[in-house]
């Protein structure tokens, strides 16, 4: 992806200036920019993006994507805290989805907690459509 190509998060920005510098290793500074990061790194299939932003309490032991999975669009239907002085968030969103002929949208409730300044994904309520 080229930093100046829209920002798959649906944000508005371009990668280059959203997303991306969380991408490469700079700590989002909000719960909705990480969960908009991690939407991203699902998009791109960067797994490594994943797992460190996934609190190590909750982390599974393997976190393969499948290759086959497309994620088509991200609508945030809802933001509880998560500001830059909050220590807890949560993130209520919907993301399309496209695997072979079968689509649809995962609706879910995303919480996270920051930790000695950064923001870690903690677990999420899958939620009907």
């Amino acid at each position: 992806m080229a930093g100046g190509d829209p920002c798959p998060c649906g944000s508005g920005d371009r990668f280059d200036g959203c997303c991306a510098p969380a991408l490469q290793g700079t700590p989002p500074p909000t719960a909705e920019a990480l969960m908009r990061s991690r939407y991203t790194a699902f998009v791109v299939g960067d797994e490594r993006h994943l797992a460190a932003t996934w609190h190590p309490g909750t982390r599974p032991e393997d976190l393969s994507l499948d290759p086959a999975q497309r994620w088509t669009g991200l609508d945030v239907v809802a933001v509880e805290g998560g500001g830059e002085d909050d220590a807890r968030g949560v993130v209520e969103f919907h993301a399309a989805w496209r695997h072979g002929r079968d689509q649809g949208v995962l609706h879910e409730r995303s919480r996270f907690l920051r930790r000695s300044g950064r923001w870690w994904y903690v677990d999420g309520e899958i939620r009907p459509s």
